[in-house]
């Protein structure tokens, strides 16, 4: 079965304006994040699909192919959608560009899920929280899954509501959601050829589109967690772990 690892990148981000080429380590983030795809054993390739010639200028200087899609796109599955398109692959991994710490293992689990469950057109990874301030967050998702591991919802809000405790309950009850999709490369076609949603325009959450067309996501659990790249301030910190490593190796 052929496998194939696509990183959408897009230059512009509200937060962090070209966080994908900051480069205080020495490699640009994306680099980073397409070493650590590389080191997955079921993708037969990794590829980054670009909305800027600066990043492909970037990743030409460390070997990555790099495909230019249309900036118009309003998410990063619309952009691997048009960048694999005409290839001949049956599952695609939608790998964020700003997760350099991602674990390889992690993409050949989320792999397995497709390769092993031919009736699902589409999978995802969730873990557990750590702590109840990692809920209340609105930049990590929440996720509720039914009793085959499906995908219920998705959300920034807590859930679910405990009303017993106003809110947020125990931490054992939440599920994080960990922003790493696969697809069957015609399912991939299909979805992102349909409109948005609207509870996906709400959340600001490009799977509930999915949900919302009554498709079902299936959900694998992983111990391994790492938070994307999303502020200067975040960059800063996996600067500072990334020196750190290579000091203790």
């Amino acid at each position: 079965m052929k496998i194939l690892v696509c990183i959408p990148a897009r230059y512009g981000s509200t937060r962090f304006a070209g966080k994908v080429l900051a480069k205080d380590t020495g490699k640009f983030l994306i680099q980073h994040t397409y070493e650590r795809a590389c080191l997955a054993k079921l993708p037969e390739k990794v590829i980054i699909a670009a909305d800027d010639q600066r990043i492909a200028a970037a990743a030409e200087t460390f070997g990555a192919e790099c495909i230019l899609t249309s900036a118009e796109h309003k998410s990063g599955t619309d952009r691997i959608a048009e960048a694999v398109k005409d290839m001949d692959v049956e599952i695609v991994i939608n790998l964020q560009a700003d997760e350099p710490e991602i674990d390889p293992q992690s993409i050949d689990y989320l792999a397995e899920l497709l390769v092993k469950n031919p009736d699902y057109q589409m999978a995802t990874l969730a873990a557990d929280f750590q702590n109840p301030k990692q809920i209340t967050n609105p930049d990590i998702v929440k996720v509720i899954i039914d009793s085959n591991g499906r995908a219920i919802y998705f959300s920034r809000a807590p859930i679910p509501y405990d009303r017993e405790e106003s809110g947020v309950g125990k931490v054992q009850q939440y599920l994080r959601h960990i922003g790493i999709y696969a697809y069957r490369r015609e399912f991939l076609l299909k979805i992102t050829a349909l409109p948005q949603t609207k509870l996906e325009k709400i959340e600001k959450l490009e799977q509930l589109r999915a949900i919302e067309h009554s498709y079902p996501i299936l959900v694998g659990k992983v111990q391994h967690v790492c938070d994307g790249i999303d502020t200067p301030e975040q960059y800063a910190e996996f600067v500072k772990r990334y020196r750190m490593n290579r000091l203790e190796n």
